[in-house]
């Protein structure tokens, strides 16, 4: 694992911890119970772990390098547009649950969902800005 850290890899490996929130939040939120969910939770749970401690080391191994400054410019621009999305998706779940279309359950897969939804989109946009900019 010698290759250079990139800022495209640590906005790609957020979606997995969209994908790591989703399944927590699975294993909280479920009404009902089989046999294989021990399995799933353990297996969940692991990959966690070594997940964290491998992308620990390449967070501080990109610490160490030179950064592109025009990509982290890209990257506060996409992250302010996040933003919006973020916060009119929380209004929308908010006023949702308020009237109760949806109850507490179904708001918070609504929130996950929209964070891993934010998380994928925060990818695509950066890296077509950053390709844009070459």
């Amino acid at each position: 694992m010698k290759s250079k850290v990139t800022l495209k890899e640590l906005v790609g490996t957020k979606i997995i911890y969209a994908v790591l929130l989703a399944c927590y939040y699975w294993t909280w939120a479920r009404q009902d119970w089989q046999d294989y969910y021990d399995a799933i939770q353990y297996t969940v749970a692991i990959f966690t772990i070594v997940f964290f401690a491998v992308h620990a080391v390449r967070i501080h191994r990109y610490g160490k390098e030179e950064k592109d400054q025009q990509a982290l410019q890209n990257l506060h621009r996409i992250d302010a547009i996040g933003l919006k999305i973020m916060v009119t998706a929380a209004i929308i779940i908010a006023f949702a649950s308020a009237v109760t279309f949806i109850d507490g359950r179904m708001a918070g897969y609504a929130l996950v969902g929209t964070i891993f939804a934010l998380t994928v989109i925060r990818f695509f946009l950066f890296c077509v800005m950053n390709r844009n900019e070459i």
